[in-house]
């Protein structure tokens, strides 16, 4: 069936929300309904960016959650969140949810069949609560020991890519197994940073490699990308002035045309230090955009606003009236989102 413009636009925007139900009233049930929005991202109440309100606090909770929204949604949700094992899981023990271990533990024991197991036991996980998406495996290259978001929280399989891209693709299968999509991050590397882009931009420029690359590379290779993830990071060589969010080079040249990748590209959260003070949110949104980004992230955590969708909805409308924006690169995104939808069964 054809669909309208606001359909096409409101699926490349993906938010965070506070709440663990979906009221009739509630602002996220307005941003489905109002501003069609594409997906929704999980939170609990500690994250990266701050205390929130969060979205977990038991199986039965997320599972009855997961289900008013897909209910109250025209085109089928995708619904997200970041499990990657260990300390960046939002599915805790506490709430009910069984143990996991850190990306950083399986890649140095390096028993492929340890990985397998840990993997199906996450997918089956996620796949009784109503997730179908999830923001993992990290494919960055763990090179160095102070990277305050990476290393310090254990989220690299290892330094050398022939690790990482093992224990990658048996991570990627089994979530294939429960017809879960997997967000290959952070693009086009973010291992070898000082600084977390949570809190400011992050200058790779003397620290990256482009065997950084090769994760990603074998993994499109093997049409094992579903979605890719970009980094908040500056890479002078390709692009002197832009992060790799919101840079055409990287993402389009680099990611689209030299590693041939078909699938889904979201933007990093746009809500983060690294953009948000770097450069106004509209813009931001419309950059990434120009750039290649198919799905606007705002995980809306910091700075939370009832009307983030409503503003980011409005640039994107706002800016294919004026030309900046074509009708054709917006049809774009939309059709590689529901071909992953329907990849997924969301139909």
């Amino acid at each position: 069936m054809p669909y309208a413009l606001e359909d096409q636009i409101g699926q490349m925007i993906l938010l965070g929300f506070r709440g663990t139900t979906a009221e009739p009233q509630s602002t996220v049930l307005r941003w489905i309904r109002d501003c069609r929005i594409g997906g929704v991202y999980l939170s609990e109440n500690e994250t990266p960016m701050g205390r929130t309100i969060g979205n977990i606090e038991s199986p039965d909770q997320l599972r009855s959650l997961a289900q008013t929204l897909q209910s109250a949604s025209r085109i089928p949700l995708f619904v997200t969140l970041d499990a990657e094992g260990g300390q960046v899981i939002r599915l805790k023990e506490r709430y009910g949810f069984p143990p996991t271990r850190s990306a950083q533990d399986l890649g140095t024991r390096d028993d492929v069949t340890e990985t397998q197991r840990q993997s199906a036991q996450l997918a089956r996980t996620l796949k009784t609560v109503g997730v179908n998406l999830n923001f993992a495996p990290v494919l960055d290259l763990n090179r160095n020991p102070h990277n305050r978001a990476l290393n310090a929280k254990q989220r690299c399989y290892s330094e050398d890519p022939d690790v990482v891209t093992r224990h990658a693709r048996v991570v990627i299968e089994e979530h294939h197994r429960e017809r879960i999509g997997c967000v290959l991050k952070h693009f086009p590397g973010h291992g070898s940073t000082i600084a977390d882009s949570h809190l400011d931009l992050a200058d790779v420029s003397d620290t990256w490699s482009p065997d950084e690359l090769e994760p990603f590379r074998r993994l499109i290779a093997l049409g094992l990308a579903d979605g890719v993830m970009t980094a908040h990071v500056l890479l002078r060589r390709y692009d002197a002035e832009q992060p790799a969010t919101l840079s055409r080079v990287i993402l389009t040249d680099m990611l689209r045309k030299e590693l041939e990748f078909e699938g889904i590209i979201l933007s990093d959260d746009l809500n983060m230090g690294a953009i948000q003070r770097n450069f106004p949110y509209e813009e931001a949104v419309a950059r990434a955009v120009e750039a290649g980004v198919d799905i606007v992230l705002n995980a809306n955590v910091d700075r939370y606003d009832d009307f983030a969708a409503d503003k980011t909805f409005a640039v994107l409308t706002e800016h294919v009236k004026s030309g900046r924006l074509s009708r054709g690169r917006i049809e774009e995104s939309f059709t590689r989102i529901m071909a992953l939808k329907h990849k997924l069964g969301l139909e």
